[in-house]
């Protein structure tokens, strides 16, 4: 049985206000609805920079503001981006969002996204990681996609699916869609063993 098909009956919630996490979802055929509730991104200055973004996922589910009844489950995502050991954040403004990539510009990076699924008796997160190179980009590029795409909704300043990506990366390794902000294919794997193993409790 596939899985939207397993699915009806429930109530997918995604928190989350990213209209590419939303497609991704829509694409698979899964049914959801959505919510945005603010969160304070700390996280433990300890934690390892590969661990941040399945710790950030499961805050987030732990912020749904209301009872989970049965049959409702979140889905919580965090992407970041990490260069040198260093985790690189949304952009606060212009001049940022150039200084990022010039950080990316030449160099590998590492893209870690974390997902948490959160029901009324079950709870699971998973990371996926993918690395990425970037060429060496110039100013004029750089300063051209800051100012014509405005990144500043995305972690590292860049869109792999946007100009930049199509210009500036040589090759990745993992999954393409992770890069985007959310690793669809195994969210479809674990999502539907979280399923299976949820309707055994």
């Amino acid at each position: 049985m596939l899985l939207h098909e397993k699915l009806k009956g429930y109530n997918l919630i995604l928190l989350s206000a990213s209209p590419r996490r939303k497609q991704m979802l829509r694409d698979v055929g899964l049914s959801f609805t959505t919510l945005s509730v603010p969160v304070e991104e700390i996280y433990p200055e300890e934690l390892p920079a590969e661990e941040v973004a399945a710790y950030l996922s499961r805050l987030k589910a732990d912020a749904y503001p209301y009872v989970l009844e049965n049959k409702d489950i979140v889905i919580t995502a965090d992407t970041t981006v990490i260069t040198e050991n260093a985790i690189l954040g949304k952009p606060i403004n212009r001049q940022h969002a150039i200084d990022m990539l010039f950080s990316l510009s030449g160099k590998k990076h590492r893209v870690v996204t974390g997902v948490t699924f959160r029901a009324d008796r079950a709870v699971h997160t998973f990371k996926s990681i993918s690395d990425v190179w970037f060429r060496e980009l110039n100013e004029d590029e750089i300063i051209y996609y800051v100012d014509n795409f405005a990144p500043y909704d995305k972690a590292g300043a860049y869109g792999i699916q946007e100009w930049i990506g199509y210009i500036g990366i040589e090759r990745i390794e993992g999954s393409f869609y992770n890069i985007v902000g959310l690793p669809i294919q195994k969210l479809y794997i674990e999502l539907n063993a979280f399923l299976t193993k949820y309707q055994s409790l």
